[in-house]
């Protein structure tokens, strides 16, 4: 049996599920998440118990990750492992990280911590953007589509647009973080930026194969 799934990858699912009890615990019932900023003022507004939504996702992407080690071959397995691993790692961390930012902001700390979170999968998404547009053809590195890219040609011009793409979700994460436009429309960006640019690229791919 391939398993994806770490100890590691669990002890995130536990560090989010303590810091979603200290929340719920020590966050007034009545508090209210200032999701996004108009000017000065909040015109989003998010309820303590959003703080619940955290430890679903680590969930559901455990569970996700889960199938996906039983669905492989192992011969897919060993190919993909070092992919697919630091992939489900770095998603939990994101996840954890946000709970940790609504925390500070629930009891008050002036860290704002999701906003560093921004700055930080900005950078990391910004360097991943450099490496997919300068990568060259390999058996096993870049991106892992469920379908073979038939020429080099293709192959460049799918990782080149991966690569612009995250570069601009990259360059608008920074933005979002700069502009304080407030937790929920960073932790949308964070969604859209880790999907958006993936999306492209298979879209992309699924055209080079179709000429």
């Amino acid at each position: 049996m391939q398993i994806l799934v770490t100890r590691f990858h669990l002890l995130l699912l536990t560090v989010t599920v303590a810091l979603t009890g200290v929340g719920l615990f020590r966050i007034p019932a009545d508090f209210m998440f200032p999701a996004h900023w108009a000017g000065s003022a909040a015109d989003w507004l998010w309820p303590r118990n959003a703080m619940l939504v955290a430890p679903i996702i680590q969930v559901v992407l455990l569970i996700a990750f889960f199938a996906l080690g039983n669905a492989l071959t192992k011969n897919h397995y060993a190919k993909t492992q070092h992919i697919f691993d630091p992939m489900l790692t770095f998603l939990m961390l994101l996840v954890a990280a946000c709970q940790l930012g609504l925390l500070l902001t629930g009891i008050g700390s002036d860290l704002d911590f999701i906003r560093v979170t921004g700055f930080g999968l900005g950078a990391a998404l910004f360097l991943l953007a450099v490496v997919l547009f300068e990568a060259e053809r390999h058996t096993y590195a870049g991106l892992r589509m469920p379908w073979p890219i038939r020429t080099d040609n293709a192959w460049r011009l799918v990782h080149r647009v991966a690569g612009i793409a995250f570069g601009l979700a990259a360059i608008s994460l920074a933005t979002l973080a700069w502009l304080d436009a407030g937790v929920g429309a960073l932790v949308v960006g964070f969604a859209v930026a880790l999907i958006a640019p993936s999306a492209i690229a298979g879209a992309v791919t699924i055209a080079t194969r179709l000429r």
